[in-house]
């Protein structure tokens, strides 16, 4: 059972998972952008943290794989352009790069059985700046919303008990893998941290699989569904919900800033 391919509803995302980008907002304290420079934003999205870093006085280039995300991007009269992550074509040409919430989605694998690697999105990063460039950002790390992925694969595995974890494409590194990897692009790593961030859902933990994980509720018959989801949430209630607060996820953040040298 492989899931169907990923797509991203700019509405639904907005909606649903809005949070995402309100807390990224201190990864663009840490990048620091200042006016007059020429910023790069790796998964740009929908461009709501792409519109900030301009609203600073920066020239910034968006760019992302989803093209409902690109065309949302460019209706906020943003510089975004659809492109895959690993396959960046600039050299040399910005002052810093950014990315939130986007690196785990573009790992891939360099061989049938090998783990997973960002490699060429990193090398991409680094030919993509300036000597003396910084690159800022945040992913999930090691952990990073394990008990949500795992109630999923147990309801899948229902259906197809060989069936991959719905978490095995994504790229959940620990801060020392991920240190190493920057630093094997040929980056100078001035932080690099991995910390819990209990997160909270206002629409729930079912809207997050919609979001997130679409493509793999798909592959469950759709006569079993509303018992599968029901089966979900019963999974997940002892430890993500709160009566008084509602359904929160288990979220992991790695935040890092890394500079190519002068």
């Amino acid at each position: 059972m492989e899931p169907a391919s990923k797509s991203w509803s700019p509405e639904r995302y907005r909606r649903d998972a809005g949070f995402i980008s309100r807390l990224g907002e201190p990864v663009l304290e840490l990048l620091a952008p200042r006016a007059g420079e020429r910023i790069l934003d790796l998964g740009c999205g929908d461009g709501a943290l792409m519109e900030k870093i301009a609203a600073r006085g920066c020239a910034v280039v968006g760019v992302d794989a989803s093209p409902e995300m690109v065309a949302a991007a460019r209706r906020r009269g943003l510089d975004a352009r659809l492109a895959r992550a690993e396959m960046l074509a600039f050299s040399r040409e910005f002052d810093a790069a950014f990315s939130n919430a986007a690196l785990h989605w573009m790992a891939g694998r360099p061989a049938a059985g090998r783990p997973l690697t960002v490699a060429p999105v990193l090398d991409g990063v680094f030919r993509a700046l300036r000597p003396g460039g910084r690159f800022a950002g945040e992913l999930g790390g090691e952990g990073n919303v394990a008990a949500v992925y795992d109630a999923l694969a147990a309801a899948l595995r229902r259906f197809d008990p060989a069936a991959p974890h719905p978490a095995s494409g994504l790229y959940f590194p620990s801060a020392e893998a991920f240190r190493a990897a920057l630093e094997d692009a040929g980056f100078a790593v001035e932080r690099c941290e991995l910390f819990p961030r209990p997160t909270p859902l206002p629409q729930g933990i079912l809207a997050w699989y919609e979001v997130f994980a679409a493509e793999w509720l798909a592959r469950i018959p759709a006569a079993a569904r509303a018992a599968d989801y029901a089966e979900l949430e019963d999974r997940l209630r002892p430890r993500l919900y709160q009566p008084k607060h509602g359904w929160w996820a288990d979220y992991v953040r790695l935040r890092f800033l890394a500079r190519r040298p002068l």
